[in-house]
């Protein structure tokens, strides 16, 4: 079977970008690097978390968007904390539990227990955790609980 590998594109920082991203997430490594002439990496494939990516310095054509994001599942309102604070840093906090990291990657940062919350069978609860999720920026689990 074959595998999917998300690429991320990066104007120049792909080096730096994978160092701070190992500081953040458990399982880091650089698996693959494929080097210019001049020693600058050009192209790695590396592990978040259990994941494989592959990073490319291609240049500022293509800067990211929110078209596509990386979403981080979080068991405990620590551990949002802390992916929010150390993805956050440098970068752009938007609404809704979504950041810009300091490289213009979207990210995600939610509760694991979201999707349950937003699917309760009571659909008034769940308008009401989906509206308290609207008016955060970062998610806060006993407040969407409480909803």
């Amino acid at each position: 079977m074959p595998t999917i590998t998300p690429c991320l594109w990066f104007d120049d920082q792909l080096e730096e970008a994978i160092e701070f991203y190992s500081g953040i997430f458990p399982d880091a490594a650089i698996l693959e690097a494929t080097r210019h002439a001049d020693g600058k990496l050009f192209v790695a494939t590396f592990r978040l978390a259990g994941r494989d990516f592959m990073g490319l310095n291609g240049g500022p054509m293509f800067p990211f968007t929110e078209a596509i994001s990386l979403s981080v599942a979080c068991l405990d309102q620590a551990e949002i904390d802390r992916y929010w604070n150390a993805l956050g840093e440098g970068g752009t906090i938007q609404q809704c539990g979504w950041l810009k990291d300091r490289y213009g990657l979207s990210w995600q940062i939610v509760p694991a227990i979201l999707p349950k919350l937003m699917n309760d069978p009571d659909r008034a609860k769940a308008a009401r955790v989906q509206a308290a999720l609207m008016g955060m920026v970062k998610l806060d689990i006993a407040a969407l609980e409480n909803a």
